[in-house]
């Protein structure tokens, strides 16, 4: 493996635990930003939406201009956006000026999740196997990271502004320092798809439903989680409100573990395997919390659930670009679009249930939902449904140059 490829790995794997440490300090800061802006339960769910919305406004544009730009080059320049936007959140003080931060977020998450997805993929098929875990492991590393130091400012009462700035100083020059090594795929391959007679497009999404189904579903369940576990945990299974802080971030515990040594699984067992386990792992968590007797038993579904979910989402991406190995940029971009439809329909959805019906039926929706993926497991093994060992069809990636050279 040549050093090129070595220092590609290590600056996107920067790049996903930056992601990660950025989107923690916005979410777990909600109730501090809704005070700073003085804006009122009934507007903030709009605010809320609008993020994920933006962000898959963000990814559908990627899919246009990596036609254009390479990816590394749009992800040097939208990681810069998406801490810049969070310094901005931090320190305005009017609503206009949330309002403005908030949109550039999501705009930029979105060109941001899409091309990181799509390097990936790319330096996955450059290694010849499974490493697309490996790059979420870092996100949920920089998701417990970035909770942390919202804890911390919060603990400590630090306005927003004190609390982002000293993160984005360390954290901005880091990655435009990072992203000169940004290794992109070989873009001058034929995209056989695209050229057949002008329905190049309507049939790679066709073939691409399966896995976005499986996406949307994967951030049900993760919504769901993260949405409402506390809530749960205290109202339905009666426990203090401290404990009710441990099960989200048991989960992102369990996540990162999971996706630290999914990647071993892959080469050992193959992608449907690891996504058919991962499913049942993740059904059988929610049927645990569901009948859980009280708040312990809550916990181990809960945990179940981290084991379970964390693979779905890194093998959705990999096996967007083992289908379409000379359209997998489109195909990424494609596919992260349905990470923000799931996000925006699990909360409400298990809310609206949880209203009308009980909580508890309510968590045996995700629960079917995540079973649908056993249904689709085959299209993770587009053929060669493994990597490594031969079974991999050669491929050729830009390795002569990172970003700084386009």
């Amino acid at each position: 493996m040549t050093d090129v490829l070595r220092r590609g790995r290590a600056s996107l794997t920067g790049s996903f635990l930056v992601q990660g440490v950025a989107f923690a300090l916005l979410v777990t800061r909600i109730p501090a930003i809704q005070d700073r802006y003085g804006v009122s339960d009934a507007l903030l769910p709009a605010f809320l939406a609008a993020v994920p919305i933006l962000a898959g406004v963000g990814s559908v544009t990627t899919e246009r201009l990596v036609k254009r730009v390479r990816p590394s080059r749009l992800l040097r320049w939208s990681q810069p956006v998406v801490l810049l936007s969070l310094l901005g959140v931090g320190a305005g003080d009017r609503m206009v000026e949330l309002a403005v931060s908030l949109a550039a977020f999501g705009l930029a998450v979105g060109v941001l999740d899409a091309s990181m997805n799509m390097l990936g993929v790319s330096l996955q098929r450059s290694y010849g196997r499974s490493i697309m875990l490996s790059f979420h492991a870092a996100y949920s590393l920089g998701g417990i990271v970035g909770a942390s130091l919202a804890w911390a400012g919060a603990h400590w009462h630090l306005a927003l502004c004190v609390s982002y700035l000293p993160v984005v100083l360390v954290l901005l020059p880091a990655v435009l320092v990072g992203s000169r090594w940004y290794v992109d795929d070989d873009r001058g391959a034929v995209t056989v798809v695209a050229e057949q007679a002008g329905e190049g497009q309507t049939l790679v999404f066709k073939l691409l439903l399966p896995l976005c189904l499986v996406m949307t579903v994967a951030y049900i369940g993760d919504s769901t989680v993260s949405n409402w576990s506390a809530k749960y945990l205290q109202d339905v299974l009666g426990s203090s409100e401290q404990m009710a802080t441990v099960p989200y971030n048991v989960y992102m515990v369990t996540t990162l573990l999971g996706r630290a040594i999914g990647d071993l699984g892959v080469r050992r067992f193959g992608a449907v395997a690891v996504v058919r386990g991962g499913a049942l792992v993740a059904a059988g968590g929610f049927a645990v919390v569901a009948a859980a007797p009280g708040a312990w038993v809550g916990m181990l579904g809960f945990t179940l659930l981290g084991l379970g979910l964390c693979v779905l989402v890194p093998q959705t991406f990999a096996a967007a670009g083992r289908l379409f190995p000379g359209a997998s940029d489109a195909a990424v971009a494609r596919l992260n679009v349905f990470n923000y439809v799931g996000f925006l329909i699990g909360s409400p959805l298990v809310g609206a249930l949880g209203d009308l019906w009980s909580y508890r039926g309510a968590m045996l929706v995700p629960m079917v939902l995540v079973l649908v993926t056993l249904v689709y497991a085959r299209s993770f093994a587009a053929q060669p449904d493994r990597y490594g060992g031969g079974h991999e069809r050669p491929r050729t990636a830009d390795v002569g140059r990172g970003s700084n050279g386009l």
